[in-house]
């Protein structure tokens, strides 16, 4: 992996915790989710005017990666619903790169070296010892949060290769990004009727998040071009150590002898990704 890729994913890593920050912070975690997607059907839909599109090849990936987004928003918020976030976030995202190597192996035909499936598993490993921490994974958690995770791998690897079929990493992400955006609003008014009273400093953070969602998920997708999925997935989410580092210095949470151990972990497979 070139040391641009590296740089890129890695900053797409600390943009992913911001805008997951967001969200976390909402009150009414569905609004906040549609108000993302308000933004970045915006900001797409424009770029649409004057951006190429994808080649014909990759819109079956483009179509199939917007509706399995739609899925994974309603799973997310169902599961920050049910579950505590310090377990469900780590467990969601700990679990997706080891599925998406496997899925890369499976439908893209990409190898694994040793060293990068070391690599995988201490993320992998680390990001999960972040939501145990002694305590119990409660029996209705554990499958919501997987089932996200599952969703995560499924749309990373639909992307990895519908971007190299599209001829454009832009055009191609501008495009699914659209897709994506706009089956969100429907859906909210059909299961809520109406939005919930939000603050103005609510709404701006929200809408911010989603350009920014734009950006850390477009760069791992422009990443994919060029480096195995599977690296690719595991290093985005390395986003959970910087997690844990806003919810210390702004947040004032406390960072246990496990918590620093965990991460430590992760920055271990991440410099084996790296390598």
């Amino acid at each position: 992996m070139t040391p641009l890729v590296l740089a890129s994913v890695t900053g797409a890593a600390i943009l992913h915790a911001g805008w997951n920050a967001v969200l976390r912070g909402g009150s009414d975690r569905l609004w906040s989710m549609t108000l993302m997607m308000v933004a970045v059907s915006v900001v797409t839909g424009t770029a649409a005017l004057v951006l190429p599109w994808p080649n014909a090849a990759s819109w079956p990936y483009v179509i199939a990666s917007g509706l399995i987004h739609t899925g994974y928003n309603l799973s997310l918020v169902r599961t920050y619903r049910i579950g505590d976030l310090g377990q469900t976030y780590p467990i969601s995202r700990g679990s997706s790169p080891v599925l998406v190597a496997l899925g890369a192996m499976l439908f893209a035909h990409e190898a694994v070296t040793l060293v990068s499936a070391l690599g995988i598993a201490l993320v992998s490993g680390g990001i999960v010892s972040l939501a145990l921490q002694g305590r119990t994974v409660r029996a209705e958690v554990l499958p919501a949060a997987l089932t996200t995770g599952a969703l995560i791998g499924a749309y990373t690897v639909v992307d990895g290769i519908g971007v190299r079929l599209s001829g454009d990493s832009v055009a191609y992400a501008n495009a699914m990004f659209l897709l994506w955006s706009l089956t969100m609003p429907p859906i909210f008014f059909g299961l809520r009727g109406r939005p919930p009273t939000y603050t103005r400093r609510e709404t701006t953070m929200a809408l911010a998040g989603g350009v920014v969602s734009i950006l850390a998920y477009g760069i791992v997708i422009w990443a994919m071009q060029f480096g195995a999925m599977g690296v690719v997935s595991a290093l985005r989410e390395t986003s959970v150590v910087y997690a844990a580092l806003i919810g210390r210095i702004f947040l004032r949470e406390r960072l246990t002898v496990q918590r620093i151990a965990s991460c430590l972990a992760i920055a271990a497979g991440a410099a084996c990704l790296a390598a």
